[in-house]
């Protein structure tokens, strides 16, 4: 399976509930178990906490070939793309509640990413409508942006039916990815509803063997 193959089930491991002072050994724990490492980018001001950014992306990379899903939880994501792609992120994902959207996507291809888009759990799935032939990933918050550890929304479910339905009936050439509240027992859950990509972090790196935890749930990825 190819880290870049549209609609392949994957698990995302979300380095936001590691242990920041040993990032690297946590993902080296992993690492064989996954191609995709979902990087949580927060700025505080678009959501409530402040965590890493291209500097840290650059030192991971150094250490890692694997697909750095990065996920901007910040204001003005156009203004730092590029360093970003510098730094070695392979995915930007920004959120359509900044604006700007079109634009955003537009420089994002001329760097040479690959284009994510998401929204908050209390935004429609009309706000991302008319994007979707335009970018490579759906992500859809299944909690609030800032923190981990929060429990699964369920009624984010319908949004990712939807996505589904516009995936299958337009084929497109894109994934639809879900982050927050994901464990043994919301997993489920979201892949029945259609997500291909499921964010982890809490039930892999909250737990006290995260490379049994991953395991369990890539056990778990069927339909």
């Amino acid at each position: 399976m190819s880290a870049t193959e549209f609609g392949a089930l994957r698990i995302a491991p979300s380095i936001l509930s590691a242990d920041f002072g040993y990032l690297g050994a946590a993902i080296g724990m992993i690492s064989d178990q996954i191609e995709w490492l979902h990087v949580d980018v927060m700025d505080g001001h678009f959501v409530p906490n402040i965590t890493i950014g291209p500097p840290v992306v650059k030192s991971l990379r150094k250490h890692s070939d694997l697909f750095f899903d990065c996920h901007l939880m910040i204001s003005e994501p156009w203004k730092y793309l590029e360093d970003f792609k510098k730094a070695g992120a392979d995915s930007c994902t920004f959120h359509v509640e900044v604006g700007q959207t079109e634009e955003t996507i537009k420089l994002a291809r001329e760097l040479g990413l690959r284009v994510g888009l998401s929204l908050n759990p209390d935004k429609p799935f009309e706000l991302v409508e008319p994007y979707l032939d335009q970018v490579d990933v759906l992500l859809v918050m299944s909690v609030f942006p800032g923190f981990g550890g929060q429990s699964f929304i369920p009624g984010v479910l319908d949004t990712v039916r939807k996505a589904r339905v516009a995936v299958e009936s337009k084929k497109l050439q894109m994934d639809i990815e879900i982050d927050g509240g994901i464990d043994l027992n919301t997993l489920p859950l979201a892949l029945e509803a259609g997500a291909n990509v499921l964010v982890a972090g809490n039930a892999i790196f909250g737990q006290d063997d995260p490379a049994a935890a991953l395991r369990a749930l890539q056990d778990s990825l069927v339909v």
